[in-house]
């Protein structure tokens, strides 16, 4: 039987789930007041962005590319061709110069860790006047920005990496979906890349190192996934449909710059002796089931966990089965566990690494508006930059971590459960429909499938005996129910 009901408020059971799962989303007495002293200083002329010590980059194409619909700017990017290669320049918010440490936005932010979001509903850990306007680097604004840069050899290399702080001017605000066709030449420029032949070359030259960095990272054994994500189509607030969303040229362009960028900032900090919140992946508890899952595929993997030897195997059955390695990969991705921060402290010979990206050292760094590690990266970059005192004990960053950690896996609850109930809306006229997918869950609380087209998730209630995670299998529909976030289904 269909319990779906057509008149459920999304937006009202976001919020609901929100509080469930220990946020508090409403801001503190006392954010408009702070909101008004920032606006202030960012409009005043003796604010940081006109320090001596602060460079004048609004000069060089700087562009950003992010989601359609993202109004909280990060960072943007310019690359120039140098001796030696390509010099790549990620200038991130400055949104530490804005927000005091210790003060009421700091200490929800804290407390939140990151911002939640859902198709109907954003919850931001800022703000929105500063995360999407006065610490958001909006197009055609001067923004204060902490910029890394690093020069890409045609290998993939780094070298010459510093970090600085600079004013910035967004020129381009593009959109992944419109720049990633363009650079593959499956799609048209849109009108701002059209009409720049500058924006255009500048494009190409960030591509062009993109695609050194990623060769190069793959080389040293980084996973390499090919993923494709829900994007719920949300019209008055109702959903109407889920659209696949593959990701693209641009997605990898974004994505390798980040990385560097990251990379960029936990390397100075440990070379300076200094402490900081990494953020890890472990190697894979559950390797000897992704053993077993690659030799079904007639590949047999080592017996202790090797990222390349991996990637190697996912590589190659993606060219050569590309129908059923969305299976596999999706089912690597959940045996592999979730990423985590944990504090490495300055003095550590052999800090944890991430084994996803086959990288030592890794510090989320490039999203202040949206994840409080990164807006406390920022500030220990800061201090370091300024020969001072780091602003946190190891004990207060052991805290932080853990805060993040406990809030991002809350996070992903509210996520999954409001993706579960956008679903439930969107497949309410499919009910008796068959769906190929993978088990990605398979224990004592139930057995859980992704179903592909669309890419939603659910549970079999019927005949999922016997099924491991990484397994394909058939299923159809028998119910959806949105004010329990339900959609199961039956093995066919």
């Amino acid at each position: 039987m269909n319990t779906n009901n057509p008149a459920f408020d999304l937006g009202a059971s976001a919020y609901a789930e929100m509080i469930k799962n220990g946020f508090h989303p409403d801001f503190p007495a006392g954010s408009d007041a702070q909101v008004a002293a920032i606006r202030a200083w960012v409009d005043a002329p003796t604010n940081s962005q006109a320090d001596a010590k602060v460079r004048d980059l609004r000069g060089p194409w700087w562009s950003s590319i992010d989601n359609d619909t993202s109004k909280d700017l990060d960072q943007v990017e310019m690359a120039e061709r140098v001796d030696g290669g390509i010099r790549v320049r990620v200038a991130i918010a400055d949104v530490a110069g804005a927000i005091e440490k210790g003060s009421p936005l700091d200490r929800h932010a804290e407390d939140q860790a990151q911002t939640v979001y859902t198709a109907v509903r954003n919850f931001p850990m800022l703000p929105s006047e500063l995360s999407t306007d006065l610490t958001s680097l909006n197009q055609d604004v001067d923004r204060a920005a902490l910029v890394t840069e690093y020069v890409v050899d045609a290998q993939g290399n780094l070298s010459g990496q510093g970090i600085y702080r600079a004013t910035v001017r967004n020129l381009a605000q593009l959109a992944y979906s419109k720049v990633g066709p363009w650079l593959e030449g499956t799609g048209p420029a849109d009108a701002k890349v059209a009409a720049s032949a500058e924006l255009q070359a500048q494009l190409r030259l960030q591509d062009e190192a993109a695609q050194a960095m990623q060769g190069h990272r793959i080389a040293d054994g980084a996973l390499e996934f090919f993923r494709v994500e829900a994007d719920p189509v949300v019209i008055d607030g109702k959903v109407r449909a889920i659209h696949e969303v593959p990701q693209n040229r641009a997605t990898e362009l974004i994505e390798e710059f980040m990385i560097g960028a990251n990379k960029t900032m936990a390397e100075t900090l440990r070379a300076a002796g200094r402490s900081c919140i990494r953020r890890v992946v472990r190697a894979p508890e559950r390797w000897d089931r992704i053993v077993e899952l690659a030799g079904q595929h007639g590949t047999k993997l080592p017996a202790a966990p090797d990222s390349k030897a991996l990637n190697d195997f996912l590589s190659a059955l993606r060219k050569a089965d590309s129908v059923h390695y969305p299976d596999l990969a999706l089912a690597v991705i959940k045996l592999m566990g979730p990423g985590e921060y944990v504090v490495i402290t300055g003095d550590d010979p052999e800090p944890l690494g991430h084994f996803g990206l086959a990288a030592r050292d890794y510090a989320h760094s490039t999203a202040p508006n949206r994840r409080y590690a990164d807006l406390v990266t920022q500030r220990l970059i800061g201090a370091m930059m300024d020969g001072v005192a780091a602003p946190y004990s190891d004990a207060e960053l052991g805290a932080i971590a853990l805060q993040c950690n406990v809030q991002e896996k809350a996070s992903h609850k509210v996520e999954r459960t409001m993706q579960k109930r956008e679903a439930a809306v969107a497949l309410a006229d499919s009910i008796g429909k068959s769906f190929h997918g993978v088990v990605t869950g398979a224990n004592e609380k139930g057995t859980y499938v992704r179903v592909f087209d669309p890419p939603v998730d659910g549970r079999i209630i019927r005949g999922e005996q016997g099924l491991d995670v990484g397994d394909t299998v058939d299923v159809k529909l028998v119910d959806t129910n949105p004010q329990m976030a339900f959609i199961d289904f039956a093995r066919a």
